[in-house]
């Protein structure tokens, strides 16, 4: 009886800009998939804390705060299961598809059903479904290239703007719909009566569709077989495992890969206080902005949902900056210890600007009739942007470089989770700022930011020595 070779089919070898157009099928069905979950995160902390009448399920603000962080952060930890049973069982497009259902029947169940029981369900799928889908379809992006294939940092760059593009428009959609176009509205004052948050949770429901039929209407004829089976049952992996050889995995870490190793700890760190703070945009940046900030242009009051479209605005508009400063002479010469200390100053300088707006206000004020400038905003998502931009790619790519090779995968598994227990905290955080006022806690995180980016700073030498060569 003889046995029939499966012939493994390659992605198409179709290039659009110098790029495999299986990217681009991968930029879209990332794109929609950002466009469900920011569009679903723009509303999520005014659905819990507005009143029944309005549209909202009437949690306190400060039992809100901590179940946005919880819900923030488990969507960061499920990933490093759901890649697994992809590598082991699924393959990644299999694990794509279960996670891109999943996460529609989540915004779905959001949609139809109104109540704290269809929220804590809808909550649940979504972050099943996100740990599926977020890890594998990164990784195919990788796959599409060859190993030390110079275009792969240009294609995660493209893929990156896929990300932000769909976080930027989602909270327009979104916004229109839960305020304008399905709310109950006064027709003589113009003033809301009820929001029709459930309708912005439909069209996040939708993008997810449209990501999900691009992805699986097209991808066996972009992407071959890239995906398709687990990589325990691949013949690759049989090769990388005679290159990376048991005796290898049985030795030793040497003095130096412990000391990267433990310089990574570091900087995971210092990366938890930083998500701490900048996860408040989601949670009570949105709750300071519904009350306290003028959103008046005229006659047209700015949805609060639109802030969210800041942060994404301002990454396109600074990624091709920043990806052109640190390759030149002059950005080279900025350490990792020196960047992603200046990340949490800028974090600590845009909390001032919110204090000048409690400042602007008369303090911590509850008398929502008193509002402070616009600007003061924009200008706190603008420097927490740069502090971003400074801080979560640069840790990326240190962990990439400083990672002993037998345990890459471990080690940026922890670097995840410095956003999962960032959003815990930042739920902690949020919380506080109900009961003790924007003004007091943002004033810690404002000095707390500041102090820690000089600390980091202050240990650019010893974790450059630690660090060994890496920059």
């Amino acid at each position: 009886m003889s046995t029939e070779t499966k012939v493994f089919r390659e992605p198409s070898g179709k290039k659009f800009l110098g790029h495999p157009v299986g990217l681009y099928l991968l930029f879209f069905t990332e794109l929609w998939e950002r466009f469900s979950y920011y569009g679903m995160r723009a509303i999520l902390i005014l659905y819990l804390t507005k009143s029944y009448l309005e549209g909202g399920l009437g949690f306190d603000e400060s039992y809100a705060g901590l179940l946005y962080g919880w819900f923030t952060g488990l969507v960061y930890f499920t990933p490093l299961i759901g890649g697994w049973l992809a590598d082991k069982y699924l393959g990644h497009r299999k694990a794509i598809t279960i996670g891109g259902c999943t996460m529609f029947l989540g915004q779905m169940v959001l949609f139809l059903v109104a109540s704290k029981a269809g929220l804590y369900a809808g909550l649940l799928l979504l972050i099943i479904g996100n740990g599926f889908f977020k890890p594998n379809i990164s990784t195919m992006v990788g796959g599409l290239y060859k190993p030390g294939d110079a275009k792969r940092d240009s294609a995660f760059s493209i893929f990156y703007m896929g990300i932000n593009v769909g976080a930027f428009f989602a909270p327009f959609v979104v916004g229109l719909m839960a305020n304008t176009w399905f709310a109950d509205v006064d027709s003589t004052t113009g003033k809301i009566l009820r929001h029709a948050y459930n309708y912005g949770f439909l069209a996040a429901a939708v993008g997810m569709l449209i990501g999900q039929i691009l992805f699986n209407t097209l991808s066996n004829k972009l992407l071959g077989d890239l995906g398709v089976e687990p990589v325990g049952d691949k013949k690759e992996e049989e090769a990388i495992r005679e290159l990376d050889n048991v005796a290898t995995q049985k030795t030793p870490l040497t003095k130096e890969e412990k000391q990267r190793t433990i310089a990574i700890f570091v900087y995971f760190f210092f990366a938890i206080f930083f998500f701490a703070g900048f996860e408040q945009a989601g949670s009570s940046f949105t709750l300071y902005t519904e009350k306290f900030i003028d959103r008046s242009v005229g006659d047209f009051m700015i949805p609060t949902e639109w802030f969210q479209s800041i942060n994404p605005l301002f990454i396109v508009l600074l990624t091709p900056v920043f990806a052109m400063f640190w390759p030149s002479k002059l950005g080279q010469k900025v350490s990792t210890p020196v960047k992603m200390g200046m990340g949490l100053v800028l974090l600590g300088i845009g909390f001032l600007f919110m204090l000048g707006a409690t400042f602007q206000r008369g303090g911590d004020v509850a008398d929502t009739t008193i509002k402070a400038s616009i600007f003061w905003m924009i200008f706190t998502y603008f420097l927490h942007t740069v502090g971003e931009l400074c801080l979560s790619p640069v840790g990326l790519s240190t962990v990439t470089k400083l990672a002993p090779p037998k345990l890459a995968s471990l080690l940026m598994g922890v670097w995840l989770l410095s956003s999962f227990f960032g959003n815990l905290i930042a739920g902690q955080v949020s919380s506080a700022t109900s009961s003790l006022g924007a003004g007091s806690v943002y004033q810690v995180l404002a000095v707390a930011a500041i102090a820690f980016g000089v600390a980091l700073l202050c240990l650019n030498k010893v974790l450059l020595k630690m660090m060994h060569g890496v920059r």
